[in-house]
C-alpha cells in the first residue's frame, strides 16, 4: 500500500492506531502501521514512563502521541488556581453515591485517585484536558522521537504547532465536520482526521462516508485519515477510495489481546451489536460515544438525574465512579456490571474475537488486498 502518508511516515500500511494502552502502540507500530499514544490516560511523570518503554519496544519505527485540547470547557475551571475537585456540585456527588446504593455496590464515593494509569492528585487528571495540562504532556511528548502529534477536540494551541513544527513533527487535528477541517487547517495542522459519527469517544453528527469526500475537497492538498467505522479492510478499501490518504481506528483494538480494557467492559463488547452505542455526555461533559449502559441511561434519561456536568468536571467525577464500577464488577456484583461502560464506536458489533493486535493489522491488510481485487474484477468485467 503508497499513499502521500506512507510515504511521509516510512511505514508499510497507511494504518493509523489509536489507543490509551502503550502495548497496542507497539504492536501495531512494529507490525507496519502506525501507533499513537492517547496521553490524557496519563499524568506527566507516567506519560514519559510510558513514551520510554515504547521507545526501546519498537527500535526507532514511528508512532505519535494524542493530546486532548478542547476548545471550550467548564469557565469554573479554566479560571486560574481553580480546584477542580472543589467545583463538583453536591447534587452531582450525591446522584453517583444514589447510583452506588441502586445498583449494589456500596456507601458513598469519594473524588480521589482516578483509574489505571492515573495516580495521584485529581485536580491533575481534570486538568489533563485543560489548556494547562494538555501543554503540560505536550512537552513531555515532544521530548520523545515522536512521528506525530494529534490535537482532539479543538484547534492545536499556537504553542503546541510552534513546538511541534520545531522538533520537525507533523500536527494531526481530528475533527467532525468541514468548518472544523477548514479551521484546523488555518491554525496549522498538517493532517486531518476527518471523524465520522459512528465513532467511538468524542465525535460529531455527520456520518464517516458523508464526511471524509467533504473534508477531502475542503482541505485540498493537506492529506486526510479516515475515522469512524473502520474495523476491517473492506472499511480501509472504502475510506481511500473516498480520497483519505489512510484510516484512523480506535475502537477495533479495544478487544485485543493487549488492550488494557476493563474484563467487565470487554465481554459486554465481545457481547454487543452496533446498536448498543449511544452518544451522551455522561462520560466526558462532551458528547462521546460508548457502549449504552445503565451508567448512560441514568445520566440521561432518569428523572432526578441533575445532567451531566461540563468538562473537565464530568470527566473527573465519572473516571473516579468508573474506577469503582470496575473492581465491583470483577468482584462479581451483578448491578456494576449493568453500570460498567467505556468509548467504543459502532464497530463494536463486528468486535466479537479476541485477537493479538498484530493478526488485527494483518486480517485488516488482507481484507483491504481481496477488497480491491474484487473491485478489479468488477472494472475489469
Amino acid at each position: 500500500m503508497r499513499t502521500r502518508l506512507t510515504e511521509r511516515f516510512g511505514v508499510e500500511f497507511p494504518l493509523f492506531a489509536f489507543s490509551h494502552c502503550r502495548d497496542v502502540v507497539a504492536a501495531v507500530t512494529n507490525a507496519g502501521g502506525f501507533g499513537v499514544l492517547g496521553a490524557v490516560a496519563y499524568s506527566a511523570e507516567r506519560l514519559d514512563e510510558e513514551l520510554t518503554w515504547i521507545d526501546a519496544q519498537v527500535g526507532g519505527r514511528p508512532y505519535g502521541v494524542d493530546v486532548l485540547v478542547p476548545g471550550k470547557i467548564d469557565a469554573a475551571a479554566a479560571a486560574p488556581g481553580a480546584h477542580l475537585p472543589d467545583l463538583i456540585p453536591e447534587a452531582h456527588r450525591d446522584f453517583v453515591d444514589h447510583l452506588f446504593r441502586k445498583y449494589g455496590i456500596g456507601g458513598p464515593g469519594e473524588i480521589g485517585t482516578v483509574g489505571a494509569g492515573s495516580p495521584g492528585d485529581a485536580d491533575d487528571v481534570g486538568r489533563r484536558v485543560t489548556h494547562e495540562g494538555a501543554t503540560r504532556l505536550i512537552d513531555v511528548a515532544l521530548k520523545h522521537p515522536i512521528g506525530l502529534i494529534a490535537s482532539a477536540l479543538g484547534p492545536p494551541p499556537p504553542e503546541m504547532v510552534e513546538r511541534a513544527r520545531a522538533a520537525g513533527v507533523p500536527v494531526a487535528a481530528l475533527v467532525g465536520t468541514v468548518e472544523h477541517a477548514a479551521r484546523q487547517v488555518a491554525a496549522g495542522a498538517d493532517i486531518i482526521v476527518a471523524q465520522g459519527a459512528e465513532a467511538g469517544g468524542h465525535t460529531g453528527e455527520v456520518s464517516t462516508m458523508v464526511l471524509v469526500p467533504q473534508v477531502v475537497d475542503a482541505v485540498a492538498p493537506v492529506p486526510v485519515l479516515a475515522a469512524g467505522g473502520i474495523a476491517d479492510g473492506r472499511q480501509v478499501a472504502a475510506a481511500l477510495a473516498l480520497g483519505a490518504e489512510g484510516v484512523w481506528c480506535g475502537s477495533v483494538w479495544l478487544t485485543t489481546d493487549e488492550a488494557e480494557t476493563p474484563p467487565a467492559v470487554k465481554r459486554k463488547m465481545l457481547a454487543a451489536t452496533s446498536r448498543d452505542t449511544v452518544r451522551s455526555r455522561s462520560r466526558t461533559g462532551k458528547p462521546a460515544r460508548q457502549l449504552r449502559s445503565a451508567w448512560t441511561e441514568e445520566w440521561d434519561g432518569a428523572p432526578d438525574s441533575p445532567g451531566p456536568l461540563g468538562m473537565p468536571l464530568q470527566l473527573l467525577l465519572a473516571e473516579e465512579a468508573m474506577a469503582r464500577v470496575g473492581r465491583a464488577a470483577e468482584a462479581g456484583v451483578p448491578g456494576a456490571r449493568e453500570l460498567a461502560n467505556y468509548f467504543v464506536g459502532q464497530v463494536v458489533g463486528q468486535m466479537n474475537q479476541v485477537k493479538p493486535a498484530r493478526q488485527v493489522v494483518y486480517e485488516m491488510i488482507e481484507g483491504y488486498a481481496d477488497a480491491v481485487e474484487r473491485l478489479r474484477a468488477v472494472t475489469d468485467s
